[in-house]
């Protein structure tokens, strides 16, 4: 059979233009001429794909009809995501990986074929080579690939990090966990059934992020699918400061994170904290409102401030708690309270089975609504607590409950670093099995984060716009006789405004 021409659909959602050559015993050869993300590129793909089948393969017509290249199509001597892959490029020095990671260009060809389409290690190479970039061969990727799990390596990074950021003792810091399934039967003891946010039985770990105040990552770390993530917050943040010499941060972490033990760990510890906590009770100021105003709604958005001073039967700093009542998170709330309520008064006549309910009270064979549970519920409605032992904020101003509280609302940052780790980055380490690899990948997919969160704040585009944009602008070098041309697609106003802001110097930092 004679070689033909294809296209198939990519991992990203392009589609390869390919030359398939056949050869003896049914197997072929597969040369891959690039990827189109748009009708117009493919009809160019395939028409470069068919100047090859003819004579004068590896030449592009381009029509020029006198000068020296009258006699002839000239060649294309090299194709090139010229754009982008010096942007991402730009971001990974600027954020000190290079030095970080000793000149290891593996590691950069690693990380940014990540940032362009998260695949498998072996994919990768196929990715740098659509993107111009001469890839290294598998086998170095895996001798290399046992380096980027040591703790050194991940702490040279974690350094790069907290230098950009040019974190400090009066800095606020992010922490929240997630899980990454796999799809085996069995645990090892590092890959382990627990609890799921994604309520999946499958073995998981547990992966805990550290963010500062904007979402750009600072530390990851991988424990156990098992263990407990009120148990993983704090050995994190002490190995960080430990590596870094910082002697106090403050520490921002949803109410779910946080058990009484593990807060007193932090306070043992000494460091600063803004939590969010539960309320299993109305709070004293609250009752106290009501009873000077009654029958008068709560304003929205007012803050009650409970002051916590330091006993004697433990050593702690003085704290301060604010609940802030939220009119729509009161009416939400409330509108389960009451479903929650009718379920509980069907079960209680007899009209549905008895289930989960924690309005439904018990004595014996006797059933009822526990309605002095119900008012409780609904006298909570709309409040959320804070609590710090922050005694200023970080310009030395006096600690307001408005800092407090905005402070705490910044946790959606960590939570799109989580997203675009575990979707735009797609961090599940689907094709490693050895807790070596899994450290090793969840670095890569860690230095491809912070390129990507650097990408975000200097363009103010998310990632996915700014590759699926930049990808598609190529640079193209062309032999005519002794010389060589340069040809580029041009580039659109919004994509070299964006450009021009990744290469200003104020991108440093």
């Amino acid at each position: 059979m004679s070689p033909y021409v294809r296209t198939v659909k990519t991992a990203s959602g392009a589609r390869a233009v390919q030359i398939v050559h056949s050869s003896r015993r049914g197997s072929r050869e597969i040369e891959h001429i690039g990827s189109a993300h748009d009708d117009a590129e493919l009809e160019t793909l395939k028409a470069v794909a068919r100047q090859r089948l003819a004579t004068g393969q590896q030449e592009l017509d381009l029509g020029l009809d006198d000068g020296p290249a009258a006699g002839g199509p000239l060649e294309i001597v090299s194709s090139r995501m010229e754009h982008l892959w010096d942007a991402l490029s730009r971001a990974y020095d600027t954020l000190g990986f290079a030095a970080a990671a000793g000149g290891d260009e593996v590691f950069r060809q690693l990380v940014l074929a990540r940032v362009i389409e998260p695949t498998s290690k072996h994919d990768s190479l196929r990715v740098l080579a659509e993107a111009g970039i001469a890839p290294v061969s598998y086998a170095t990727v895996k001798r290399r690939l046992p380096d980027y799990a040591t703790p050194q390596w991940r702490q040279a990074l974690a350094g790069a990090c907290a230098a950009h950021t040019r974190l400090g003792p009066a800095s606020l810091v992010l922490y929240d966990v997630s899980t990454l399934y796999f799809e085996t039967d069995a645990g090892d003891g590092f890959r382990e059934p627990g609890f799921s946010k994604e309520r999946r039985l499958d073995p998981q770990i547990t992966i805990g992020l550290l963010t500062d105040s904007s979402g750009f990552p600072l530390m990851v770390t991988a424990f156990e699918g098992n263990k407990a993530e009120t148990h993983t917050m704090l050995p994190v943040i002490e190995g960080f400061m430990a590596a870094h010499d910082l002697p106090d941060v403050t520490i921002v972490a949803d109410a779910g994170m946080i058990s009484e033990a593990n807060k007193q760990a932090i306070e043992a510890a000494g460091l600063s904290f803004i939590l969010g906590m539960k309320i299993p009770e109305v709070p004293y100021a609250v009752t106290q409102w009501r009873r000077e105003h009654p029958g008068t709604p709560i304003p929205d958005g007012h803050i009650f401030i409970q002051p916590w001073p330091s006993g004697s039967s433990r050593p702690r700093r003085d704290q301060m708690i604010y609940y802030q009542y939220r009119a729509e998170r009161a009416r939400r709330t409330l509108r389960g309270i009451d479903e929650q309520v009718a379920k509980a008064q069907r079960a209680v006549d007899g009209q549905a089975p008895v289930k989960r309910n924690r309005f439904i009270k018990l004595s014996g064979a006797t059933k009822s609504v526990n309605t002095e549970l119900v008012d409780k519920a609904k006298a909570l409605a709309g409040l959320k607590g804070y609590i710090t032992n922050l005694a200023a904020c970080p310009d030395g101003t006096p600690i307001t409950a408005e800092f407090v509280i905005s402070s705490y609302h910044r946790l959606f940052e960590i939570e799109k670093s989580f997203q675009m780790s575990k979707h735009d980055l797609k961090a599940r380490p689907i094709y490693h099995h050895k807790r070596e690899s899994i450290d090793a990948h969840l670095t890569i997919v860690f230095a491809a984060l912070a390129v990507g969160r650097w990408i975000e704040a200097r363009t103010g585009w998310s990632i996915k716009k700014f590759i699926r944009t930049a990808r598609r602008y190529r640079t193209v070098h062309i032999q005519a006789g002794n010389h060589v041309l340069t040809a580029a697609d041009p580039l659109p106003t919004d994509l070299r405004d964006a450009l021009k802001q990744i290469r200003s110097p104020e991108g440093a930092h």
